[in-house]
């Protein structure tokens, strides 16, 4: 059985590919990579990506909405962040949105685990 893969120019090309990759998402196991459905699926999936990525980009968050995700996703408080950010009125002001982030506070959050592009709210470029 040959599969044939399409460009995907239009939405409707689009919920097309995402069907036919469900199929595969919905099966038991994941084709071998080395099978002609492996390559179709490994193809189909790129395809899908770059439709993505040039139709329904996603912006990076909020600093602030980064910061305070990372803090409930690890359980920390105002007082755990005092080491990253300084003084627990400056943490108050920075979560308050009063005070920015400086570019020594956005160096030690990343120690965090938060990535510098959401710390600085802009995309870095994807890797080519």
């Amino acid at each position: 059985m040959r599969l044939q893969l399409n460009p995907i120019r239009t939405e409707e090309d689009y919920h097309a590919a995402l069907k036919a990759a469900e199929a595969f998402f919905d099966a038991p196991d994941e084709p071998d990579p080395n099978s002609d459905a492996g390559a179709y699926f490994e193809a189909l999936l790129t395809l899908i990506e770059g439709y993505e990525r040039k139709h329904c980009p996603i912006d990076p968050p909020d600093p602030i909405d980064a910061i305070a995700f990372r803090m409930e996703q690890a359980g920390l408080n105002v007082a755990d962040l005092v080491p990253y950010i300084g003084p627990r009125h400056r943490v108050y002001e920075v979560l308050g949105r009063k005070r920015a982030l400086t570019l020594n506070m956005i160096r030690r959050l990343v120690m965090l685990g938060i990535p510098a592009a959401s710390l600085v709210g802009q995309a870095l470029p994807a890797a080519a």
